[in-house]
């Protein structure tokens, strides 16, 4: 594949320390999947309001994503910004916030993460009545589903189109839900849409067992994990730290330890792009090498590090893969 301007770019300036890491990693990722190897994709962070959508929903209709694990956060986040994108507001200045200007910002219904505000009544509620319909109704024929699928019933059904501010081809979770690519949401519980479901239940307007738990996720991933490991494996990029990465990567000592399935391969490529420090015990800052004594990684498995900002290094490292 021909290579765009943005790659060309890479290629021609990027040659040493954390520029020559993410060269590398993206040529691991481009030869992984170029063997017939599948990747995971894990979000941790405010990925989906840094707007990754961008990059992240052309690589999974192109294919180069086969599953994603990410915060509630995030899964909740990308369809806010979808709805809602017009009312956010930046605040560049963020470090010289005081805290009556937070206060003010509470007043006025935004909610900031760093340099961007999400605006509650916009953002929040206009998805609410829509998550609590298809939760309810599923209730009420006894169904169950996890929290991912919940969300591409809403986005699925286009009762959220009146609403759209964005281009959707820029909304990882539309991608995602057209081509229903598994999503695990390990903590959903942690999140936005998490908390309104737990005031319903508490309300007892619904049940907690409505919605699958972590460990259904953990159960259902040793299956998907088992039929999608075979020849080349599957990859595991991993953007940032935290529960979306530390989960599913546990599948495989899982099942090779707890299990006794000693047949399990390692996943087969490993990359994660983080500003978390190795030291204190941090193990989002750990090395790779170090998921070696855990049974995640093989000694041969290709692996990468870029300590650097994932707003920055994801979109170059997708555009790679792209051919952009």
């Amino acid at each position: 594949m021909s290579k765009g301007p943005i790659s060309q770019f890479i290629e021609h300036h990027y040659r040493h320390f954390n520029a020559a890491a993410l060269v590398d990693a993206a040529k691991g990722y481009e030869k992984h999947l170029l063997e017939g190897g599948k990747m995971m994709v894990t979000l941790a962070g405010a990925m989906s309001t840094a707007e990754l959508g961008i990059s992240l929903a052309e690589m999974i209709r192109q294919g180069k994503v086969d599953i994603i694990s990410c915060t509630g956060a995030n899964l909740e986040e990308d369809v806010m910004n979808l709805v809602a994108h017009s009312h956010y507001k930046r605040v560049p200045h963020y470090r010289d916030l005081t805290p009556q200007d937070e206060w003010n910002l509470l007043e006025n219904h935004y909610n900031r993460v760093t340099d961007t505000c999400i605006p509650e009544e916009e953002a929040f509620r206009r998805l609410q009545k829509h998550l609590v319909k298809v939760w309810k109704d599923a209730e009420a024929k006894g169904e169950r589903f996890f929290p991912h699928e919940f969300l591409y019933k809403v986005v699925l059904s286009g009762d959220l189109k009146q609403y759209y501010e964005i281009d959707p081809k820029n909304s990882w979770i539309v991608a995602a839900a057209e081509k229903n690519i598994p999503i695990v949401v390990p903590g959903w519980e942690d999140s936005t849409t998490g908390n309104i479901f737990a005031s319903y239940c508490i309300k007892n307007e619904l049940k907690a067992t409505t919605v699958k738990s972590g460990i259904e996720y953990m159960t259902w991933l040793a299956g998907w994990y088992r039929e999608n490991s075979g020849g080349k494996g599957v990859g595991f990029f991993q953007i940032g730290g935290g529960i979306a990465g530390d989960f599913p990567i546990c599948v495989v000592p899982m099942m090779y330890q707890d299990l006794e399935w000693h047949d399990v391969p390692f996943w087969s490529y490993f990359c994660q792009i983080s500003d978390s420090t190795t030291s204190f015990g941090s193990y989002s800052g750990a090395v790779p090498n170090e998921k070696i004594t855990w049974g995640k990684l093989d000694i041969h498995t290709p692996k990468f590090i870029v300590e650097s900002d994932a707003t920055i290094v994801a979109p170059l490292i997708f555009a790679w893969v792209l051919g952009w």
